[in-house]
Protein backbone atom coordinates (compact mmCIF):
# COMPACT_ATOMS: atom_id res chain seq x y z
CA UNK A 1 0.00 0.00 0.00
CA UNK A 2 2.67 2.12 1.07
CA UNK A 3 4.37 1.09 -2.38
CA UNK A 4 1.45 2.07 -4.29
CA UNK A 5 1.33 5.35 -2.56
CA UNK A 6 5.11 6.51 -3.39
CA UNK A 7 4.52 5.19 -7.09
CA UNK A 8 0.72 7.32 -7.51
CA UNK A 9 3.16 10.05 -6.23
CA UNK A 10 6.10 9.90 -8.57
CA UNK A 11 3.24 9.85 -11.27
CA UNK A 12 1.69 13.01 -10.04
CA UNK A 13 5.04 14.56 -9.67
CA UNK A 14 6.19 13.92 -13.28
CA UNK A 15 2.86 14.92 -14.46
CA UNK A 16 3.25 18.63 -12.60
CA UNK A 17 6.58 18.31 -14.10
CA UNK A 18 5.57 17.94 -17.58
CA UNK A 19 2.81 20.40 -17.39
CA UNK A 20 5.21 23.12 -15.73
CA UNK A 21 7.65 22.52 -18.33
CA UNK A 22 5.45 22.65 -21.07
CA UNK A 23 3.66 26.31 -19.43
CA UNK A 24 7.21 27.71 -18.82
CA UNK A 25 8.15 26.43 -22.56
CA UNK A 26 4.84 28.05 -24.16
CA UNK A 27 5.50 31.32 -22.20
CA UNK A 28 8.90 31.73 -23.04
CA UNK A 29 8.12 31.41 -26.79
CA UNK A 30 5.45 33.74 -26.33
CA UNK A 31 7.82 36.40 -25.13
CA UNK A 32 10.37 35.35 -28.24
CA UNK A 33 7.62 35.68 -30.35
CA UNK A 34 6.66 39.47 -28.86
CA UNK A 35 10.60 40.20 -28.85
CA UNK A 36 10.72 39.90 -32.49
CA UNK A 37 7.27 41.16 -33.32
CA UNK A 38 8.69 43.90 -31.74
CA UNK A 39 12.02 44.19 -33.51
CA UNK A 40 10.31 43.66 -37.21
CA UNK A 41 7.89 46.61 -36.47
CA UNK A 42 10.85 48.42 -35.66
CA UNK A 43 12.69 47.07 -39.02
CA UNK A 44 9.64 48.08 -40.93
CA UNK A 45 9.44 51.31 -39.39
CA UNK A 46 12.54 52.30 -40.21
CA UNK A 47 12.95 50.65 -43.53
CA UNK A 48 9.51 52.21 -44.35
CA UNK A 49 10.98 56.10 -43.35
CA UNK A 50 14.27 55.14 -45.57
CA UNK A 51 11.35 54.34 -48.06
CA UNK A 52 9.89 57.79 -48.08
CA UNK A 53 13.10 59.66 -47.46
CA UNK A 54 14.79 57.73 -50.82
CA UNK A 55 11.04 58.64 -52.21
CA UNK A 56 11.33 62.07 -51.70
CA UNK A 57 14.89 62.45 -53.17
CA UNK A 58 13.93 60.50 -56.32
CA UNK A 59 10.75 63.02 -56.68
CA UNK A 60 13.27 65.82 -56.25
CA UNK A 61 15.97 64.88 -58.54
CA UNK A 62 12.40 64.01 -60.90
CA UNK A 63 11.12 67.66 -60.83
CA UNK A 64 15.23 68.90 -61.08
CA UNK A 65 15.62 66.74 -64.31
CA UNK A 66 12.00 67.75 -65.40
CA UNK A 67 12.89 71.47 -65.16
CA UNK A 68 16.11 71.24 -66.46
CA UNK A 69 14.86 69.70 -69.40
CA UNK A 70 12.00 72.25 -69.69
CA UNK A 71 14.48 75.23 -69.74
CA UNK A 72 16.18 73.53 -72.39
CA UNK A 73 12.95 72.99 -74.28
CA UNK A 74 11.55 76.31 -73.88
CA UNK A 75 15.29 77.64 -74.82
CA UNK A 76 15.30 75.83 -78.28
CA UNK A 77 11.89 76.32 -78.99
CA UNK A 78 13.02 80.06 -78.49
CA UNK A 79 15.67 79.55 -80.80
CA UNK A 80 13.53 77.62 -83.29
CA UNK A 81 10.81 80.57 -83.27
CA UNK A 82 13.35 82.65 -83.94
CA UNK A 83 14.84 80.84 -86.81
CA UNK A 84 11.33 80.74 -88.45
CA UNK A 85 10.78 84.48 -88.12
CA UNK A 86 13.82 85.04 -89.74
CA UNK A 87 13.38 82.61 -92.73
CA UNK A 88 9.36 83.90 -93.23
CA UNK A 89 11.39 87.37 -92.96
CA UNK A 90 13.44 86.30 -95.85
CA UNK A 91 10.56 84.31 -97.89
CA UNK A 92 8.60 87.68 -97.50
CA UNK A 93 11.01 89.70 -98.30
CA UNK A 94 11.63 87.04 -101.38
CA UNK A 95 8.06 87.78 -102.25
CA UNK A 96 8.09 91.41 -102.43
CA UNK A 97 10.89 91.01 -104.92
CA UNK A 98 9.50 88.47 -107.22
CA UNK A 99 6.18 90.68 -107.24
CA UNK A 100 8.65 94.30 -107.92
CA UNK A 101 10.15 91.76 -110.78
CA UNK A 102 7.03 90.69 -111.84
CA UNK A 103 5.20 94.19 -112.32
CA UNK A 104 8.76 95.33 -114.17
CA UNK A 105 7.65 92.36 -116.65
CA UNK A 106 4.16 93.30 -117.15
CA UNK A 107 4.96 96.97 -117.76
CA UNK A 108 8.01 96.05 -120.02
CA UNK A 109 5.72 93.53 -121.64
CA UNK A 110 2.75 96.49 -122.05
CA UNK A 111 5.60 98.71 -123.25
CA UNK A 112 6.64 96.61 -125.92
CA UNK A 113 3.31 95.41 -127.28
CA UNK A 114 2.22 99.73 -127.85
CA UNK A 115 5.72 99.47 -129.67
CA UNK A 116 4.55 96.97 -131.63
CA UNK A 117 1.83 98.09 -132.33
CA UNK A 118 3.36 102.02 -133.25
CA UNK A 119 5.56 100.02 -135.27
CA UNK A 120 2.60 98.07 -137.00
CA UNK A 121 1.13 101.65 -137.94
CA UNK A 122 4.20 103.25 -138.92
CA UNK A 123 4.19 100.68 -141.63
CA UNK A 124 1.22 101.00 -142.49
CA UNK A 125 1.64 104.41 -142.95
CA UNK A 126 4.82 103.65 -144.87
CA UNK A 127 3.12 101.49 -147.12
CA UNK A 128 0.53 104.08 -148.46
CA UNK A 129 2.79 106.87 -148.44
CA UNK A 130 5.03 104.44 -151.17
CA UNK A 131 2.13 103.56 -153.02
CA UNK A 132 1.18 107.51 -153.48
CA UNK A 133 5.45 108.22 -153.80
CA UNK A 134 4.72 105.87 -157.23
CA UNK A 135 2.46 107.51 -158.25
CA UNK A 136 4.06 110.63 -158.19
CA UNK A 137 7.44 109.37 -159.67
CA UNK A 138 5.28 108.67 -162.42
CA UNK A 139 3.72 111.52 -162.82
CA UNK A 140 6.48 113.30 -162.62
CA UNK A 141 8.68 111.35 -165.17
CA UNK A 142 5.86 111.84 -167.08
CA UNK A 143 6.10 115.47 -166.99
CA UNK A 144 9.91 115.79 -167.22
CA UNK A 145 9.80 113.99 -170.76
CA UNK A 146 7.31 116.49 -171.91
CA UNK A 147 9.18 119.90 -170.59
CA UNK A 148 12.71 118.47 -171.18
CA UNK A 149 12.09 116.43 -174.24
CA UNK A 150 14.64 113.36 -172.34
CA UNK A 151 13.58 110.20 -172.16
CA UNK A 152 12.93 108.81 -169.34
CA UNK A 153 16.42 106.57 -169.45
CA UNK A 154 17.93 109.67 -169.60
CA UNK A 155 16.03 111.98 -167.42
CA UNK A 156 16.59 108.60 -164.72
CA UNK A 157 19.93 109.05 -165.10
CA UNK A 158 20.10 112.76 -164.27
CA UNK A 159 17.92 112.57 -161.08
CA UNK A 160 19.42 109.61 -159.75
CA UNK A 161 22.54 111.44 -159.98
CA UNK A 162 21.12 114.48 -158.31
CA UNK A 163 18.88 112.00 -155.75
CA UNK A 164 22.95 110.19 -154.84
CA UNK A 165 24.57 113.44 -154.28
CA UNK A 166 22.03 114.24 -152.02
CA UNK A 167 21.74 110.98 -150.30
CA UNK A 168 25.18 111.61 -149.93
CA UNK A 169 25.19 114.54 -147.84
CA UNK A 170 22.25 113.80 -145.98
CA UNK A 171 23.50 110.25 -145.40
CA UNK A 172 26.63 112.03 -143.68
CA UNK A 173 24.83 114.22 -141.23
CA UNK A 174 22.74 111.42 -140.31
CA UNK A 175 25.60 109.39 -139.51
CA UNK A 176 27.11 111.87 -137.18
CA UNK A 177 23.67 112.73 -135.48
CA UNK A 178 22.97 108.90 -134.91
CA UNK A 179 26.78 109.00 -133.54
CA UNK A 180 26.32 111.88 -131.11
CA UNK A 181 22.60 110.70 -129.89
CA UNK A 182 24.23 107.41 -129.36
CA UNK A 183 27.18 108.48 -127.22
CA UNK A 184 24.77 110.51 -125.19
CA UNK A 185 22.61 107.83 -125.16
CA UNK A 186 24.96 105.20 -124.24
CA UNK A 187 26.40 107.50 -121.02
CA UNK A 188 22.99 108.01 -120.06
CA UNK A 189 22.10 104.42 -120.25
CA UNK A 190 24.97 103.40 -118.62
CA UNK A 191 24.65 106.58 -115.66
CA UNK A 192 20.87 104.51 -114.98
CA UNK A 193 22.45 101.00 -115.12
CA UNK A 194 24.82 102.18 -112.28
CA UNK A 195 21.96 104.43 -110.38
CA UNK A 196 19.72 101.27 -110.32
CA UNK A 197 22.18 98.66 -109.26
CA UNK A 198 23.41 101.10 -106.81
CA UNK A 199 19.72 101.44 -105.69
CA UNK A 200 18.63 97.74 -105.50
CA UNK A 201 21.51 96.68 -103.28
CA UNK A 202 21.13 98.48 -99.83
CA UNK A 203 23.54 96.86 -97.28
CA UNK A 204 24.46 98.09 -94.11
CA UNK A 205 27.99 98.55 -92.87
CA UNK A 206 29.92 98.34 -90.05
CA UNK A 207 32.37 100.99 -88.76
CA UNK A 208 35.79 99.43 -88.30
CA UNK A 209 36.43 100.15 -84.16
CA UNK A 210 39.47 99.09 -82.01
CA UNK A 211 37.05 98.69 -79.14
CA UNK A 212 34.39 96.08 -78.15
CA UNK A 213 32.09 97.07 -74.60
CA UNK A 214 31.39 94.07 -72.72
CA UNK A 215 28.53 94.40 -70.42
CA UNK A 216 28.78 92.85 -66.89
CA UNK A 217 25.75 92.48 -64.30
CA UNK A 218 27.51 94.01 -61.96
CA UNK A 219 31.01 95.91 -60.49
CA UNK A 220 31.77 93.07 -58.38
CA UNK A 221 32.68 91.17 -61.54
CA UNK A 222 35.53 93.32 -61.76
CA UNK A 223 37.94 92.42 -59.03
CA UNK A 224 37.14 88.57 -60.05
CA UNK A 225 38.27 89.19 -63.47
CA UNK A 226 41.66 91.17 -62.45
CA UNK A 227 42.42 88.33 -59.69
CA UNK A 228 44.73 87.96 -56.92
CA UNK A 229 47.39 90.45 -58.37
CA UNK A 230 46.31 90.73 -61.83
CA UNK A 231 47.13 87.09 -62.72
CA UNK A 232 43.69 86.42 -64.35
CA UNK A 233 43.71 89.30 -66.50
CA UNK A 234 46.81 88.02 -67.72
CA UNK A 235 46.05 85.28 -68.24
CA UNK A 236 43.18 86.57 -70.57
CA UNK A 237 45.03 88.99 -72.60
CA UNK A 238 48.01 85.92 -72.68
CA UNK A 239 45.05 83.48 -74.16
CA UNK A 240 42.87 86.04 -76.52
CA UNK A 241 46.23 88.61 -77.67
CA UNK A 242 43.92 91.80 -76.47
CA UNK A 243 44.56 93.96 -73.70
CA UNK A 244 41.32 94.50 -71.05
CA UNK A 245 40.93 97.86 -69.97
CA UNK A 246 38.97 97.83 -66.45
CA UNK A 247 37.67 102.02 -65.30
CA UNK A 248 35.03 103.14 -63.44
CA UNK A 249 32.93 103.00 -66.47
CA UNK A 250 29.59 101.25 -64.85
CA UNK A 251 28.77 97.63 -65.35
CA UNK A 252 30.67 97.81 -68.52
CA UNK A 253 34.31 96.31 -69.30
CA UNK A 254 36.28 97.42 -72.45
CA UNK A 255 38.15 95.00 -75.23
CA UNK A 256 41.21 96.90 -77.32
CA UNK A 257 42.73 95.31 -80.02
CA UNK A 258 43.39 95.80 -83.87
CA UNK A 259 42.53 92.10 -85.07
CA UNK A 260 38.31 92.17 -85.06
CA UNK A 261 38.45 87.82 -84.47
CA UNK A 262 40.71 88.13 -81.53
CA UNK A 263 38.22 91.08 -79.90
CA UNK A 264 34.65 88.60 -80.89
CA UNK A 265 36.50 85.83 -78.62
CA UNK A 266 37.99 87.74 -76.00
CA UNK A 267 34.47 89.01 -75.54
CA UNK A 268 32.67 85.85 -76.01
CA UNK A 269 35.02 84.44 -73.06
CA UNK A 270 34.40 86.89 -70.65
CA UNK A 271 30.64 86.45 -71.21
CA UNK A 272 31.05 82.82 -70.83
CA UNK A 273 33.40 83.54 -67.85
CA UNK A 274 30.94 85.94 -66.00
CA UNK A 275 28.14 83.84 -66.53
CA UNK A 276 29.68 80.37 -65.37
CA UNK A 277 30.97 82.59 -62.26
CA UNK A 278 34.58 80.66 -61.93
CA UNK A 279 37.71 82.50 -62.90
CA UNK A 280 40.72 81.34 -62.91
CA UNK A 281 43.72 80.96 -65.20
CA UNK A 282 42.98 77.11 -65.97
CA UNK A 283 39.23 78.35 -66.14
CA UNK A 284 39.95 80.96 -68.43
CA UNK A 285 42.71 78.76 -70.51
CA UNK A 286 39.64 76.08 -71.03
CA UNK A 287 36.69 78.69 -72.13
CA UNK A 288 38.89 80.63 -74.37
CA UNK A 289 39.78 77.42 -76.47
CA UNK A 290 36.00 76.09 -76.21
CA UNK A 291 35.20 79.43 -77.62
CA UNK A 292 37.93 79.24 -80.40
CA UNK A 293 36.44 75.80 -81.96
CA UNK A 294 32.80 77.49 -81.55
CA UNK A 295 34.18 80.52 -83.74
CA UNK A 296 35.62 78.32 -86.37
CA UNK A 297 31.81 76.95 -86.53
CA UNK A 298 30.69 80.12 -86.36
CA UNK A 299 32.97 81.03 -89.51
CA UNK A 300 32.24 77.98 -91.56
CA UNK A 301 28.41 79.01 -91.10
CA UNK A 302 28.99 82.50 -91.97
CA UNK A 303 30.49 81.27 -95.23
CA UNK A 304 27.66 78.80 -96.01
CA UNK A 305 25.01 81.78 -95.56
CA UNK A 306 26.91 84.12 -97.49
CA UNK A 307 27.19 81.43 -100.42
CA UNK A 308 23.29 80.92 -100.10
CA UNK A 309 22.22 84.68 -100.11
CA UNK A 310 24.24 85.40 -103.49
CA UNK A 311 23.10 82.09 -104.59
CA UNK A 312 26.58 80.84 -105.90
CA UNK A 313 26.76 77.31 -105.47
CA UNK A 314 29.60 74.47 -105.78
CA UNK A 315 32.12 76.30 -103.49
CA UNK A 316 35.05 74.43 -101.92
CA UNK A 317 34.55 74.21 -98.30
CA UNK A 318 37.98 75.74 -97.31
CA UNK A 319 36.95 79.02 -99.65
CA UNK A 320 33.45 78.64 -97.84
CA UNK A 321 35.49 78.81 -94.67
CA UNK A 322 37.92 81.02 -95.84
CA UNK A 323 34.79 83.83 -97.05
CA UNK A 324 33.47 83.09 -93.45
CA UNK A 325 36.70 85.09 -91.96
CA UNK A 326 35.69 87.92 -93.73
CA UNK A 327 33.45 88.43 -91.49
CA UNK A 328 35.70 89.83 -88.95
CA UNK A 329 38.14 91.59 -91.66
CA UNK A 330 37.54 95.45 -92.15
CA UNK A 331 38.54 97.84 -94.68
CA UNK A 332 38.88 101.26 -93.85
CA UNK A 333 35.67 101.05 -91.79
CA UNK A 334 34.03 98.83 -94.40
CA UNK A 335 32.86 95.04 -93.36
CA UNK A 336 34.43 92.69 -96.21
CA UNK A 337 31.69 89.88 -96.05
CA UNK A 338 29.11 92.25 -96.27
CA UNK A 339 31.32 94.02 -99.03
CA UNK A 340 31.81 90.78 -100.61
CA UNK A 341 27.75 90.78 -100.63
CA UNK A 342 27.09 93.75 -102.42
CA UNK A 343 29.75 93.16 -105.25
CA UNK A 344 28.51 89.83 -105.99
CA UNK A 345 24.97 91.60 -106.30
CA UNK A 346 25.96 94.47 -108.42
CA UNK A 347 27.72 92.74 -110.44
CA UNK A 348 24.89 90.62 -111.06
CA UNK A 349 22.90 93.45 -111.76
CA UNK A 350 25.47 95.08 -114.36
CA UNK A 351 25.84 91.56 -116.10
CA UNK A 352 21.90 90.98 -116.45
CA UNK A 353 21.55 94.23 -118.09
CA UNK A 354 24.84 94.34 -120.58
CA UNK A 355 24.18 90.75 -121.61
CA UNK A 356 27.47 88.97 -120.07
CA UNK A 357 27.43 86.07 -117.92
CA UNK A 358 25.69 86.24 -115.10
CA UNK A 359 27.10 83.32 -112.75
CA UNK A 360 30.83 84.38 -113.63
CA UNK A 361 30.05 87.71 -112.30
CA UNK A 362 28.42 87.36 -108.89
CA UNK A 363 31.28 84.13 -108.35
CA UNK A 364 34.34 86.38 -109.18
CA UNK A 365 32.64 89.13 -107.37
CA UNK A 366 31.83 87.21 -104.48
CA UNK A 367 35.57 86.02 -104.59
CA UNK A 368 37.21 88.71 -105.53
CA UNK A 369 38.97 89.75 -102.08
CA UNK A 370 38.79 86.42 -100.80
CA UNK A 371 42.84 86.87 -100.13
CA UNK A 372 41.70 89.78 -97.71
CA UNK A 373 40.72 86.80 -95.07
CA UNK A 374 44.63 85.86 -94.58
CA UNK A 375 46.53 88.81 -95.96
CA UNK A 376 48.26 89.06 -92.57
CA UNK A 377 49.00 85.82 -92.35
CA UNK A 378 50.65 85.06 -96.33
CA UNK A 379 52.90 86.97 -97.70
CA UNK A 380 51.40 89.18 -100.98
CA UNK A 381 48.51 91.70 -101.64
CA UNK A 382 45.25 90.46 -101.33
CA UNK A 383 45.04 89.75 -105.06
CA UNK A 384 47.88 87.15 -105.40
CA UNK A 385 46.73 85.48 -102.60
CA UNK A 386 43.06 85.59 -103.67
CA UNK A 387 44.60 84.20 -107.25
CA UNK A 388 46.42 81.47 -105.41
CA UNK A 389 43.67 80.12 -103.06
CA UNK A 390 40.89 80.12 -106.51
CA UNK A 391 43.86 77.85 -108.37
CA UNK A 392 44.26 75.85 -105.64
CA UNK A 393 40.55 74.82 -105.02
CA UNK A 394 39.79 74.44 -109.00
CA UNK A 395 38.31 77.66 -109.77
CA UNK A 396 37.32 77.95 -113.47
CA UNK A 397 39.97 80.71 -115.45
CA UNK A 398 37.68 83.06 -115.76
CA UNK A 399 36.58 83.71 -111.98
CA UNK A 400 40.67 83.48 -111.57
CA UNK A 401 40.98 86.64 -114.18
CA UNK A 402 38.04 88.30 -112.45
CA UNK A 403 40.40 88.37 -109.26
CA UNK A 404 42.95 89.69 -110.67
CA UNK A 405 42.00 92.24 -112.50
CA UNK A 406 39.73 94.19 -110.15
CA UNK A 407 42.10 96.47 -109.33
CA UNK A 408 43.64 96.86 -112.77
CA UNK A 409 47.07 95.16 -112.40
CA UNK A 410 46.71 93.28 -115.74
CA UNK A 411 44.75 93.76 -118.79
CA UNK A 412 41.10 92.84 -118.84
CA UNK A 413 40.14 90.10 -121.46
CA UNK A 414 36.46 89.84 -120.76
CA UNK A 415 33.17 91.62 -119.98
CA UNK A 416 33.04 90.00 -116.67
CA UNK A 417 36.05 91.41 -115.26
CA UNK A 418 35.46 94.54 -116.13
CA UNK A 419 32.00 94.65 -114.13
CA UNK A 420 33.44 93.06 -110.97
CA UNK A 421 36.11 96.06 -111.38
CA UNK A 422 33.16 98.54 -111.72
CA UNK A 423 31.07 96.65 -108.93
CA UNK A 424 33.93 96.91 -106.20
CA UNK A 425 34.24 100.81 -107.44
CA UNK A 426 30.83 101.33 -107.05
CA UNK A 427 30.68 99.39 -103.10
CA UNK A 428 33.79 100.45 -101.99
CA UNK A 429 33.45 104.32 -103.34
CA UNK A 430 29.52 105.39 -102.95
CA UNK A 431 28.97 108.15 -99.67
CA UNK A 432 29.13 105.83 -96.23
CA UNK A 433 31.03 103.03 -97.32
CA UNK A 434 34.56 103.78 -96.16
CA UNK A 435 36.18 106.11 -93.81
CA UNK A 436 39.34 106.44 -92.65
CA UNK A 437 41.14 109.60 -90.34
CA UNK A 438 41.92 112.05 -92.75
CA UNK A 439 45.06 113.19 -90.32
CA UNK A 440 46.44 109.46 -90.13
CA UNK A 441 45.85 108.97 -94.03
CA UNK A 442 48.12 112.48 -94.29
CA UNK A 443 50.17 111.51 -92.11
CA UNK A 444 50.81 108.22 -93.43
CA UNK A 445 52.02 109.75 -96.87
CA UNK A 446 53.87 112.44 -95.07
CA UNK A 447 56.16 109.86 -93.18
CA UNK A 448 56.44 107.48 -96.42
CA UNK A 449 57.76 110.76 -98.44
CA UNK A 450 60.11 111.61 -95.66
CA UNK A 451 61.84 108.36 -95.39
CA UNK A 452 62.31 108.26 -99.52
CA UNK A 453 63.73 112.23 -99.26
CA UNK A 454 66.33 111.40 -96.58
CA UNK A 455 68.26 109.10 -98.68
CA UNK A 456 71.21 110.58 -100.58
CA UNK A 457 70.79 110.82 -104.27
CA UNK A 458 67.08 111.63 -104.14
CA UNK A 459 65.73 114.24 -106.00
CA UNK A 460 61.99 113.82 -105.37
CA UNK A 461 59.59 110.99 -103.97
CA UNK A 462 55.93 110.96 -104.12
CA UNK A 463 53.92 108.28 -102.23
CA UNK A 464 50.39 107.42 -104.78
CA UNK A 465 47.48 105.03 -104.86
CA UNK A 466 46.77 106.12 -101.40
CA UNK A 467 50.03 104.58 -100.43
CA UNK A 468 50.48 101.82 -101.45
CA UNK A 469 53.14 102.82 -103.42
CA UNK A 470 56.20 105.41 -103.67
CA UNK A 471 57.91 106.61 -106.23
CA UNK A 472 61.32 107.74 -105.89
CA UNK A 473 63.08 109.95 -108.55
CA UNK A 474 66.58 110.09 -107.64
CA UNK A 475 69.73 112.59 -109.68
CA UNK A 476 71.56 110.53 -111.94
CA UNK A 477 75.07 111.74 -111.39
CA UNK A 478 74.69 110.94 -107.80
CA UNK A 479 72.87 107.58 -108.07
CA UNK A 480 74.35 104.72 -110.97
CA UNK A 481 71.58 101.98 -111.68
CA UNK A 482 73.41 99.49 -109.61
CA UNK A 483 72.87 102.20 -106.72
CA UNK A 484 69.44 102.69 -107.40
CA UNK A 485 68.73 98.84 -106.75
CA UNK A 486 70.15 99.33 -103.05
CA UNK A 487 68.59 102.20 -102.56
CA UNK A 488 64.72 100.67 -103.45
CA UNK A 489 65.57 97.80 -101.30
CA UNK A 490 66.58 100.16 -98.33
CA UNK A 491 63.91 102.55 -98.40
CA UNK A 492 61.57 99.72 -98.73
CA UNK A 493 63.24 97.67 -95.39
CA UNK A 494 63.04 101.23 -93.66
CA UNK A 495 59.26 101.62 -94.25
CA UNK A 496 58.65 98.30 -92.53
CA UNK A 497 60.59 99.03 -89.63
CA UNK A 498 59.44 102.30 -88.76
CA UNK A 499 55.52 102.34 -90.21
CA UNK A 500 52.42 100.73 -90.17
CA UNK A 501 50.59 100.23 -93.02
CA UNK A 502 48.01 98.06 -94.88
CA UNK A 503 48.81 95.40 -97.29
CA UNK A 504 51.84 96.12 -99.14
CA UNK A 505 53.86 99.73 -100.09
CA UNK A 506 55.49 98.98 -103.81
CA UNK A 507 59.19 101.25 -103.82
CA UNK A 508 60.06 102.20 -107.28
CA UNK A 509 63.50 104.10 -107.70
CA UNK A 510 63.50 106.04 -111.11
CA UNK A 511 66.68 107.22 -112.79
CA UNK A 512 66.41 108.91 -115.60
CA UNK A 513 69.50 110.57 -117.58
CA UNK A 514 69.17 113.11 -120.04
CA UNK A 515 71.34 115.17 -122.72
CA UNK A 516 70.68 118.46 -123.93
CA UNK A 517 72.76 120.03 -126.95
CA UNK A 518 71.87 123.40 -128.44
CA UNK A 519 71.98 123.47 -132.85
CA UNK A 520 73.03 126.87 -133.84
Amino acid sequence: MQTAVIVISILFALVVGFLGGYFLKVLLERKVAEKSHKSASKIIEKALAEASTLKKEAMLEAKEETHKHKVQFEQELRERRGEVARLESRVNSREEQLSKREETITNRELSIESIRSNIENTKKQVDKNLVDAKAKVQDAVTKLEKITGLTKAQAKKELVESLVDDAKTDAAEMVKRIENDAQEDAEKRARNIITQAVQRVNADHSSEVMISSVAIPNDDIKGKLIGREGRNIRSIEAATGVELIIDDTPETITVSGFDPYRREIARRAIEKLVSDGRIHPGRIEEVVAHVKKDMEVAIKEAGEQLAYNCKVHGLHPEIVKTLGRLKYRTSYGQNILNHSREVCHVAGLLAVELGANEAIAKRGGLLHDLGKATDHEVDGTHVSIGVDLAKKYKESPEVIHCIEAHHGDVPYNSLEAIIVQVADAISSTRPGARRENVENYVQRLKDLEAIADSKPGVDKAYAISAGREIRVIVRPSDVSDEKAVFLAKEIAKEIEEKMTYPGQVKVNVIRELRHTEVAK
